[in-house]
């Protein structure tokens, strides 16, 4: 249920983004969601007496996931797509299932079946089939390639972090935490590129495109997606992230009458596809008789 809802609602973050940024800049429109949904998310641990406060030892590996899951994957996203395109982006992106596949064998000793494997290629094949077109986004800036593995390597060690340890807090201060030092360094980036923001183009779509970013994106679907990390293989948790950017492009078709066609359904099948697979429960290793 948790990632039904995630794949849907973070899904139709992505027209809700393209609204807001386009209208605040994208620098304004990041500080606005990371200012309003870390404070929140802390107001929200504390009245519901969840543990909120973080032993000592803990900080530095919350910092660890502000930095890499809030901070890196935010500020490399945005400058990659200052150089290449949505669609490229997107694509390199979204190869953090396979960076986290490899970081939690490494890291966690997590084990790819065969399920698996077939999960992620099926998933890549789903990302190529939806952003074809920004292939060739890939070759004409290297750079922004660069910033954009950069950003999914962020994710993905994110994630497995995750994973790797106990916190001692509830997962809603944990998102909280992670979004409130993750986002300091984005607030300072944004001072420094737009100082002085034009809100006179935000129009009652980019108001509501905003506080949807920050409270059903980031409030809800970021916590829920840690919750989903820590009740799941770091592997499977990350391959379930495929279905929301073709939730993404198809309620773009729908909200913002983008063309959908064949090729988006199709990722759709083939991004189901890997979910149904890395879903499936894992085989028990055989025992060896000697």
């Amino acid at each position: 249920m948790l990632i039904a809802a995630i794949s849907v609602l973070w899904g139709l973050n992505w027209p809700a983004m393209r609204v807001a940024s386009v209208e605040l800049g994208p620098w304004t429109f990041r500080a606005v969601c990371v200012a309003i949904a870390g404070p929140g998310l802390l107001l929200i641990a504390a009245i519901g007496k969840e543990p909120w406060w973080p032993r000592r030892a803990a900080w530095p590996r919350i910092v660890i996931l502000a930095l890499s899951g809030v901070t890196g994957w935010q500020l490399l996203s945005a400058m990659a797509l200052t150089r290449i395109g949505g669609g490229a982006a997107a694509i390199v992106g979204y190869t953090m299932p396979l960076w986290a596949a490899l970081i939690s064998a490494l890291w966690l000793g997590e084990r790819l079946d065969r399920p698996r494997a077939a999960a992620l290629l099926l998933g890549a094949g789903g990302m190529l089939v939806l952003f074809r077109g920004g292939l060739a986004g890939l070759a004409e800036a290297p750079l922004g390639v660069l910033l954009m593995l950069g950003a999914a390597l962020c994710w993905a060690i994110n994630t497995v972090a995750t994973k790797a340890f106990s916190w001692g807090i509830g997962v809603v201060a944990l998102s909280g935490w992670q979004l409130v030092l993750g986002g300091l360094p984005i607030l300072l980036a944004w001072r420094i590129a737009e100082p002085q923001p034009d809100l006179s183009d935000l129009t009652a779509a980019g108001l509501i495109g905003t506080l949807y970013a920050a409270t059903v994106a980031l409030i809800f679907c970021y916590t829920a997606y840690i919750k989903v990390v820590t009740l799941l293989p770091a592997t499977v948790a990350a391959i379930a992230t495929l279905a929301i950017p073709v939730v993404g492009v198809l309620s773009s078709g729908w909200l913002l009458d983008e063309t959908v066609g064949p090729a988006e359904l199709g990722a759709l099948v083939l991004v189901l596809g890997a979910l149904l697979l890395a879903l499936l429960p894992m085989a028990p290793s055989r025992p060896h008789h000697g």
